[in-house]
């Protein structure tokens, strides 16, 4: 049975306190869990349907986004450069990874953590790293690049929650979210193509 329990991070204390026994979840869920989760509890790769030939493949990255804005002194992008070039070095990265659970940016910081022996001890942290890298990345695994992202991700929720609680069948559902998505891309591009 699946049991929907919200769009952001609902579902973990249905997890943690039993009442369900799997979660999907970011790869930093792991570093709560570790802290105040069950103690026994295993990671894995995202589950596949075994008649799909191309199945499985790499899963696209999330995350947070740093944004440098426009229109400032060359100082100030000097600092911004500077502080990239910090929480970008291999120690700062995989002491990152290895305290949040999120992927480490770059293979230098992922060869230092191997090296620091923290695969070796915490094995179910490489899972996620091994799911990224599973095949060669295509056009559609390189990352997210998509006018009105966010407004675009809410409409398949909304599609998606429809389908969880039965308004809708999943082929009507996924359908409306090509349409509906479709409607704000193209709405997207009317915007970026207005003169100023």
């Amino acid at each position: 049975m699946f049991v929907p329990h919200g769009r952001r991070d609902e579902a973990l204390g249905a997890f943690t306190s039993g009442e369900c026994p799997m979660l999907f979840a970011s790869s930093a869920t792991f570093a709560e869990l570790k802290g105040t989760g069950p103690r026994d509890f295993g990671i894995g790769m995202l589950p596949v349907w075994p008649d799909v030939k191309w199945a499985p493949r790499n899963s696209i990255i999330g995350g947070a986004t740093l944004w440098v804005m426009n229109g400032h002194g060359r100082r100030d992008y000097v600092g911004v450069a500077r502080f990239f070039e910090y929480i970008s070095s291999p120690e700062i990265q995989a002491a990152s990874h290895q305290r949040t659970g999120y992927l480490p940016i770059t293979r230098e910081a992922y060869s230092l953590s191997r090296r620091q022996g923290f695969y070796a001890a915490n094995p179910e942290t490489e899972i996620a790293i091994k799911q990224i890298t599973l095949h060669r990345p295509t056009e559609y695994s390189k990352g997210v690049r998509l006018g009105n992202f966010v407004p675009i991700r809410d409409v398949i929720d909304e599609e998606l929650d429809a389908v969880w609680v039965g308004r809708k069948e999943a082929q009507a559902a996924l359908d409306d979210a090509v349409r509906r998505g479709n409607e704000l891309l193209r709405q997207f591009n009317r915007e970026q193509r207005r003169p100023e």
